[in-house]
């Protein structure tokens, strides 16, 4: 199935991202097709996720253009009040958007590209359509509204939310086979078959893997392989489309790496032990995992207790790196108002955890450059989740450390030189801005920026 050969084609764009692959990992041998596509496109040398490092944070910094401040969602577990006090909520579940949604009228608070697109000229082309292996929420919100076509396990839906024909669902699990299976609908469906101005595949590995089992070894090679072979594929169908790259723009990439978790630590427990949460279910001072970051959140009635909660997480081996107040913005996150060392104005709810909470703190977990028995480098501490992952020698990211904010970006076609390279720092940010010069739509609102030209 494809299109038929002497029909012009508009201008469009390709996204493939291959959840949790370190730069440092591609090679001619662990990812033959990456390291050939890599040479024959732009490659951005200095690439960065975002902070935390988590999939559903980056899939919306991807969507949107901005950072997660800007865009609300500020980890893959966030603190909400629901009316029985903050509690952590992972944002990865199926009925997260629903929730968010009741609670704070929105999911997201910048438009995604599914709506950009929606809202513009293109929108006859198909907008945008989104095939997804990762969890409901890193899914959702590349589209939570309903602007484009969104195919996913937890359901699949048209414009308006509408859901698809049974016969239409994607119904695939989490992992290698799962992820061929998307990938050939995605090639026959959307890309050969289909005139969608934007057109994004997320697989699943080699995350799924590294996630359970050693970075380096050989079940994370061959998931590591089978990512390497669904990018290929849709490589090769771009290149059918359009051999010389003039219309469609192909963009291959990570939203993070992986580091080999090394020590679990129960930072809930710490907290009560020190004084600075009542128990270990209280809704005083909530601490969210995000692997290998924390962020906390106070209620408004603990808020007096930000200045020795900063002074304890500074004195903790496992607190490499620690924001609050005004600093919090260095990591792309905001207090909501709250300076550094006191209690300084009011405007409290960032993140939607309601009734005049704020977010606190938030702590990058301590690295080591050691190298794990596979000769993987890159050590980190986790903070123990309740039903989390948690889970010594393997792979675990959401942090600041060198391995888990070394994505790879390529981007082949689109005015790219092919075999050339950027230098300067490039982010996750930076895709959405990429994608709407290419398709010829306005860039405005976004913290990231064209890449065109850049060198």
């Amino acid at each position: 199935m494809g299109r038929p050969a002497s029909k012009p084609i508009h201008r469009r764009a390709v996204l493939v991202v291959c959840d949790s692959l370190r730069a440092d990992l591609i090679g001619p041998e662990a990812t033959p097709r990456l390291f050939q596509l890599g040479a024959e496109s732009c490659r951005c040398e200095n690439h960065r996720s975002v902070f935390p490092s988590t999939t559903r944070t980056a899939s919306a910094s991807i969507a949107t253009g901005c950072l997660p401040r800007n865009h609300g969602l500020l980890g893959n577990v966030v603190a909400l009040d629901e009316g029985r006090g903050l509690a952590p909520v992972s944002t990865g579940r199926a009925d997260y958007r629903d929730r968010i949604r009741a609670l704070t009228g929105r999911v997201l608070t910048r438009p995604t590209l599914a709506q950009r697109l929606a809202e513009s000229p293109l929108s006859g082309s198909g907008g945008a359509v989104i095939f997804s292996n990762a969890t409901p929420g890193a899914a959702h919100v590349q589209d939570p509204d309903g602007h484009g076509t969104l195919y996913h396990r937890a359901g699949s839906h048209g414009p308006g939310l509408r859901p698809l024909p049974p016969a239409q669902h994607l119904d695939t699990l989490k992992g290698i086979e799962g992820d061929a299976a998307v990938t050939d609908r995605f090639v026959e469906e959307a890309v050969l078959g289909g005139e969608a101005a934007l057109c994004v595949l997320w697989l699943s590995e080699p995350d799924f893997t590294g996630h359970a089992q050693p970075l380096g070894g050989p079940e994370h090679r061959l998931a590591m392989a089978a990512a390497d072979a669904c990018a290929g594929r849709v490589a090769e169908a771009v290149e059918r489309l359009d051999p010389g790259g003039e219309r469609v723009m192909l963009i291959v990439t990570s939203d993070h790496g992986q580091e080999t978790t090394r020590r679990v630590i129960d930072v809930n427990a710490l907290l009560v032990e020190a004084g600075l949460k009542a128990a270990p279910d209280s809704t005083d001072i909530v601490p969210t995992s995000q692997g290998t970051a924390a962020v906390f959140y106070a209620a408004a009635g603990a808020r007096e207790r930000i200045p020795a909660l900063l002074e304890f997480l500074q004195g903790q081996d496992w607190a490499e790196a620690v924001y609050g107040g005004a600093t919090l913005r260095d990591v792309g996150l905001d207090s909501g108002g709250l300076e550094s060392g006191g209690l300084e104005s009011g405007g409290l709810d960032d993140g939607g955890a309601g009734n005049g909470s704020v977010l606190a703190a938030a702590v990058s977990m301590a690295k080591s450059d050691a190298k794990n028995e596979y000769g993987i480098a890159g050590l980190s501490d986790i903070m123990f989740e309740e039903g989390g992952i948690n889970n010594p020698g393997r792979g675990q990211h959401g942090g600041l450390g060198a391995y888990e904010q070394s994505p790879f970006l390529f981007i082949r076609g689109g005015g790219f030189p092919s075999g050339t390279a950027i230098a300067r720092p490039t982010s996750c940010i930076d895709l959405a801005p990429t994608i709407l010069a290419h398709l010829g739509l306005p860039l405005g609102g976004m913290d990231g920026r064209n890449l065109q030209g850049v060198q």
